[in-house]
């Protein structure tokens, strides 16, 4: 059954972001719907709707975002309906040969970022007949999305969605930056120009 759920979308590079109510299909194998709580805006959202980088439109934007598990597909193990969740902009399937030698940032799961389509060929996102991609394949700015399981991190409940939603980019991209880029320890002076899109 198909759900109709509102969201942001970017038609076009250079076009506004549009509110529109959209179809949702229901989750597929390995696949789980989220209805976010909370989503993040990041430059990378801003870069899109600029027309900065190339992506395929029309999208659904939004790739920073935590709910609550509505639904879930066939073969999900990760989590469970109710369950707290952030998403993952970079997927993790746990067993390509990224995953398996530690360099989860490269896992085949994230092949089609560019385009928000699953691996399958299709997509769950639709709009008067076309089919819309949910950036880096989540869409978090949508009341409601289908993701792979293998992009949702469950967390504890007291965690508040707000929150978690940075967690799913902004954290770990100033983390990784400073700590796996630049080296920066315990300790050593640091000169920061400027802090990004957050």
């Amino acid at each position: 059954m198909t759900l109709i759920t509102r969201a942001a979308i970017c038609r076009a590079g250079g076009s506004p972001w549009e509110i529109a109510d959209i179809e949702l299909d229901e989750p597929k194998a390995n696949e789980v719907r989220i209805k976010f709580m909370a989503a993040g805006l990041c430059h990378s959202d801003d870069h899109i709707q600029k027309g900065d980088s190339p992506m395929r439109m029309p999208v659904v934007g939004g790739h920073e975002g935590a709910g609550i598990v509505d639904a879930v597909g066939d073969g999900v193990t990760r989590v469970a309906v109710g369950d707290h969740v952030t998403c993952s902009f970079i997927p993790a399937c746990g067993s390509c040969r990224y995953c398996s030698t530690g360099r989860q940032n490269l896992c085949d799961a994230g092949l089609n970022a560019g385009t928000g389509m699953f691996a399958d060929g299709t997509f769950r996102f639709h709009l008067d007949g076309a089919d819309l991609g949910g950036l880096c394949v989540l869409g978090t700015f949508s009341q409601y999305a289908v993701v792979s399981e293998f992009s949702v991190i469950k967390i504890p409940e007291d965690i508040p969605f707000d929150i978690a939603s940075l967690v799913a980019c902004g954290v770990p991209t100033g983390w990784g930056s400073a700590v796996r880029v630049a080296g920066v320890r315990a300790g050593d002076t640091v000169v920061i120009y400027g802090s990004g899109g957050v």
